[in-house]
């Protein structure tokens, strides 16, 4: 079965950084498109990046750009999130997703075409 596991999140302090992983199972993550994605209480769900070796490609919300940059390493079947300057705004629980379609920027904004959900890890930046 697909099984995708996010860890890594924490409490750090403004400023401070942190490295999301998502391990992936039952599917080899050269094949997808893999998306990070984050839900702040009182706020919906929004697209933080989102990467594709297929398609050599990463996209990325513009409130992050320049500070997190998203990666894979096909060998460990892994796609991780470095996440710099992180603010309280950051403050979230972030999924890994995973979609059989290309990395396009839209779908930042269309988490409902992502096919498969890892539960989430907990990021807690104080200010």
């Amino acid at each position: 079965d697909v099984q995708l596991q996010a860890s890594g999140g924490g409490s750090v302090q403004a400023g401070g950084s942190l490295r999301l992983s998502c391990v992936a199972s039952g599917f080899t993550v050269d094949l997808y498109t893999i998306g990070w994605f984050r839900q702040a209480p009182g706020k919906e769900r929004e697209g933080v990046s989102c990467i594709s070796s297929r398609d050599d490609s990463a996209y990325y919300t513009e409130s992050v750009k320049g500070r997190f940059t998203i990666s894979y390493d096909n060998a460990k079947n892994t796609v991780y999130l470095q996440m710099n300057s992180l603010k309280p705004e950051d403050t979230a629980v972030y999924y890994c997703a995973a979609a059989l379609r290309p990395a396009l920027p839209y779908l930042l904004t269309a988490s409902g075409d992502m096919d498969y959900w890892g539960k989430g890890t907990q990021v807690t930046v104080s200010s």
